[in-house]
């Protein structure tokens, strides 16, 4: 029998970081455990790597809008964790949606203080973007100049992407030897139907005709790029051509397209968020000689099941021989489902209280009480 717990849960998002879920299970069980809070590249990312030994990097940065903001990466060794949402979340936003003039820059600059303090991996989180800029605010930020026929800069957003007839790319930035991957579960292309102005442009307040807007403005950025700098990604691992270039690459819709820029610009790599992240994180080894896997979110459901966290974590534990349970705040899965993505059981907050308020107010002593369940039941 394994000779510890390995607490592995994401955060429970608006009520405990991943890190204090993983400290209230492990303080609830009264056996040995291992502490191994996880993400998925989304909101939360800096936060799980830094609780388990990166060191946090704070970097004042332009927010979604252009107005400064507190963010922050994680580092260790020569290698940067950068997740979007600090810099051009959803979140930075105080006042209304933007969608035609949100920027990505601030990630960008993220990206150019790690590459100056001499990162040579960047691993680049997507999820919760504000905009739709197809990273035209990212590349901006490193060196790019985004210019009109009149040879004027064009201004921040997505909107102004329509009016580009030229990329300056004389003073980008110097990414030989640099690797960059982008961690996400994205898997949408850059335009049309299943694009990043269609699908996730109205999360970020864009109505049909801005879609439509965006949506155009998008394929000016493709057609611009691609026609002046070739791009890498224009054709598919087996050198065949890919249809529409990097635009049709699975991912490059993510984050209102700051995939499409990662491939284009950055040469990046796209990995799915939680496997990439559990092997930085050392999970494999932290597998060995467990004999139980607590993993969870604050919600459990069909979300959940599209590459989410603790479904990462059950596949890599159930490989390995190892048991493993949830914890979250709700859950919608029934067993069947449950036991399809390799769980043997969850436990809900809301088994204990059934008013998600006081769920999410006194989430950490619930979640204590559910641990003690779980060790009576899968432990004794």
């Amino acid at each position: 029998m394994g000779e510890h717990v390995l607490v592995a849960p994401d955060k429970f998002k608006g009520s405990l970081t991943a890190a204090e879920v993983a400290g209230h299970v492990a303080a609830g069980l009264g056996v040995r455990a291992v502490e191994l809070p996880v993400a998925d590249g989304g909101d939360g990312t800096v936060d799980a790597v830094v609780a388990c030994g990166f060191e946090r990097i704070g970097v004042e940065v332009a927010g979604p809008l252009g107005e400064p903001v507190p963010a922050a990466y994680a580092r260790r060794g020569d290698t940067a964790v950068i997740e979007l949402a600090e810099a051009s979340g959803l979140r930075r936003l105080t006042g209304e949606l933007a969608p035609l003039t949100a920027s990505s820059h601030g990630t960008g600059e993220l990206i150019a203080h790690a590459l100056r303090s001499g990162a040579r991996r960047i691993v680049l989180g997507l999820g919760g973007s504000a905009s739709t800029d197809g990273g035209a605010g990212m590349v901006t930020a490193l060196g790019a100049r985004l210019l009109d026929a009149d040879g004027r800069e064009l201004a921040p957003g997505g909107a102004a992407l329509r009016e580009l007839a030229r990329i300056d790319l004389s003073g980008f930035a110097d990414l030989s030897g640099v690797e960059v991957v982008v961690a996400s579960d994205v898997d949408n292309p850059l335009l049309g139907p299943h694009g990043a102005a269609a699908v996730y442009g109205p999360q970020k307040g864009a109505g049909p005709g801005e879609v439509r807007l965006l949506d155009a403005a998008l394929a000016r950025l493709a057609a611009v790029a691609t026609h002046t700098h070739g791009l890498v990604g224009a054709v598919e691992h087996d050198g065949t051509p890919r249809p529409m270039g990097v635009a049709g690459a699975p991912g490059a819709g993510a984050a209102g397209g700051v995939g499409f820029a990662a491939l284009a610009f950055l040469g990046a790599e796209i990995r799915p968020g939680i496997d990439f992240l559990l092997d930085l994180l050392g999970f494999g080894e932290h597998l060995r000689d467990a004999r139980l896997v607590i993993t969870g979110e604050g919600s459990l459901d069909e979300q959940s099941l599209r590459g989410k966290a603790p479904v990462g974590v059950a596949q890599a534990a159930t490989k390995a021989g190892v048991p493993v349970v949830a914890v979250c705040g709700r859950r919608s899965l029934d067993d069947a489902d449950l036991r399809a993505a390799g769980f043997e059981a969850a436990y809900a907050l809301t088994d204990l209280e059934p008013d998600p308020a006081r769920c999410m107010a006194g989430a950490g002593p619930l979640l204590e009480r559910l641990a003690a369940r779980i060790a009576e039941a899968h432990l004794a």
